[in-house]
C-alpha cells in the first residue's frame, strides 16, 4: 500500500492565518510599484513593453507567495494508533540511526523532511498524544538539508507522550531564509493527528525522532504529503 495514500478528504484549500498580513502588505506594495511603473512607461515614456515585464514578474512573485501559504484542510483515513504521518509537505532528506543528545541523550531513528518554497509550509502533528515539552531555540540559518542544521539552527522542539509507544520528538528547523517558526503546541495539552502543529515561513525542514523498535515506511528522496503519508509504524517493543 502507498504511503501516499490514505488522505480522507481534501474538502478546500484556504491560506493560512500566518500569511494574511504578508500577503496584504506584499499585495499593495506591488500594486503602487506597478502603478508607479505604467505612469513612468506607458503615460509618460510611451514604450508600454517593461511594464508589461514587470507585471508578469510581479504576478510571479505574488503567485509564489499565494501559493507557499496554502492552507489545504486534510483528514487522515484510517486508525491512527501506531501510526507516525508526515508533519510536512516536501521531500525526504534523512532516515537514519542517530545520537539525540538534546533530550533523549539515546539512540533515535530520524527522519527529516525538507520543504522547498514551492511546498506547503504548514505543518501537522505525526502522532496523538500529549505534548510533554516544548522549546523554542534562537541560532544560526544554515542551508535546511545540511546535518549541522538539526543541532544549530534556529529551531522550535516538541516531545509528544503517546499513550503506549513512548515519547516522540519532533524538531521544526528554520533554514537559510526562514526566519520565523511558529509553534501552537503547548505543553500539557492533548494533541491529535489531523491538528496543525505550527507554520515556517519560507523554506525549511521538520525533523522526526523515533523509537529503535520503529518500523520506517520511506525512503530516502521520496515525496511527503502532510498529514497523509505514513513514514513511520509504532511497536510497543
Amino acid at each position: 500500500m502507498s504511503t501516499l495514500n490514505k488522505i480522507k478528504k481534501i474538502k478546500k484549500i484556504r491560506l493560512h492565518h500566518e500569511g494574511t498580513s504578508t500577503l496584504t502588505i506584499s499585495g499593495i506594495l506591488l500594486l503602487v510599484f506597478n502603478a508607479l511603473c505604467y505612469w513612468i512607461f506607458v503615460h509618460l515614456l510611451h514604450f508600454d513593453i517593461p511594464f508589461y515585464v514587470i507585471l508578469a514578474v510581479s504576478a510571479t512573485v505574488y503567485a509564489i507567495m499565494v501559493n507557499f501559504f496554502r492552507c489545504p484542510i486534510r483528514y487522515f483515513q484510517g486508525e491512527t494508533d501506531g501510526i507516525v504521518v508526515a508533519p510536512a509537505d516536501g521531500k525526504v532528506v534523512v532516515v537514519e540511526e542517530v545520537e539525540e543528545n538534546e533530550y533523549f541523550h539515546a539512540k533515535r531513528k530520524m527522519v527529516s523532511i525538507f520543504m522547498s518554497l514551492t511546498n506547503v509550509h504548514a505543518n501537522w502533528f505525526p502522532v496523538d498524544g500529549v505534548i510533554r515539552k516544548m522549546e523554542h531555540e534562537n541560532g544560526n540559518f544554515h542551508k535546511a538539508w545540511l546535518p549541522k542544521a538539526s543541532m544549530e539552527n534556529e529551531r522550535s522542539t516538541i516531545v509528544i507522550e503517546t499513550e503506549k509507544y513512548g515519547e516522540i520528538l519532533v524538531r521544526q528547523i528554520a533554514g537559510a531564509i526562514a526566519r520565523r517558526i511558529v509553534t501552537y503546541a503547548r505543553e500539557g495539552d492533548d494533541c491529535y493527528i489531523d491538528e496543525h502543529l505550527g507554520f515556517i515561513k519560507f523554506g525549511s525542514r521538520v525533523d522526526v525522532f523515533l523509537p529503535l523498535s520503529a518500523e520506517i515506511t520511506v525512503k530516502m528522496g521520496q515525496k511527503t504529503v502532510g498529514n497523509g503519508t505514513v513514514i513511520a509504524k509504532l511497536s510497543e517493543h
